[in-house]
């Protein structure tokens, strides 16, 4: 028996070589691309300058004109996504009959899962000429349409994580404190460990959204920085993810070096957000602990 579980220890443990040997590949990669594109362009002007030129006489590399797009997308995406999947979460944890819920619940896993191509063509259909009724000046390929959209595509998996957040707070717990005379208040603070892992991953889902952008319209170029506030939300934009599929696309081995620098960007980005996920959700349940 004893070989038998050195076996399943050995497959196990090149599964997880595997994933881990994936990873440094891929970094290694990106880095060994970036590395001739970091010698021509120091790191603070990447960082800080506002226009992207890379095909004019001086050419000019600044991420931030990417990247104010998409951080605008994702903010106008959790403003949408969190307060409905909060709202959907409370109703289908602590109000829902259990039939209800065993039956909601599939459904909302369901829906996470939806090609966001189909929320964006629903954005096309939908939303955006409606918002074009309200929002005077509004252009057909906007960025107020696309945060709109992806939170609506985002909301289920927001709603979902929140939800078995809120469920897995124990029911000792919740009678301990009814006993004591305590009211519903005390489940939601036992679960924002929770509800703000969910958010954080739900944010990195919107960064590295594409399918639903493409479908709305947005460019695959934009050489400066974007308006900001109102007048950016009414205006044509484009978003990382998305020009680093055209860059992909091209056959110049240039535009390649940009799309590794622009994905090294996005991994940092992202990395950094489910860091900082996992350290707020063990924070905080530390903080729990003696509650529970």
């Amino acid at each position: 028996m004893r070989w038998i579980e050195q076996g399943v220890r050995f497959i196990f443990g090149s599964f997880a070589l595997v994933s881990v040997g994936t990873t440094i590949g891929v970094i290694s990669t990106l880095i060994f691309e970036t590395f001739s594109f970091f010698q021509e362009v120091p790191l603070w002007r990447f960082l800080t300058d506002t226009q992207w030129t890379p095909l004019f006489v001086n050419p000019t590399y600044g991420i931030v004109v990417l990247m104010s797009a998409t951080v605008m997308i994702a903010a106008i995406a959790l403003l949408v996504a969190i307060p409905l999947g909060l709202l959907s979460a409370i109703c289908l944890s602590e109000y829902a009959p259990p039939q209800v819920r065993r039956w909601l619940k599939p459904i909302l896993e369901i829906l996470a899962g939806v090609p966001t191509v189909v929320y964006g063509y629903f954005a096309l259909l939908f939303v955006t000429p409606l918002l074009q009724k309200i929002v005077p000046g509004l252009q057909s390929f906007n960025a107020l349409s696309a945060g709109i959209v992806v939170g609506i595509a985002i909301m289920p998996l927001v709603a979902s994580l929140i939800e078995d957040a809120i469920y897995a707070v124990p029911q000792s717990l919740r009678q301990g404190a009814y006993a004591l005379g305590a009211t519903k208040e005390l489940v939601l603070p036992q679960a924002f460990s929770g509800i703000l892992t969910g958010s954080i991953l739900a944010m990195s889902r919107a960064i590295g959204e594409t399918a639903s952008l493409i479908t709305i319209g947005a460019l695959t170029f934009i050489a400066f920085l974007p308006p900001l506030f109102f007048e950016g939300l009414r205006t044509p934009f484009t978003a990382l993810p998305i020009q680093t599929f055209n860059w992909v696309s091209r056959p110049q081995q240039g535009f390649h070096t940009n799309a590794a620098a622009a994905i090294i960007v996005l991994m940092v980005v992202l990395l950094s957000m489910s860091t900082t996920a996992i350290y707020l959700r063990d924070r905080f349940r530390r903080n729990q602990s003696p509650l529970t």
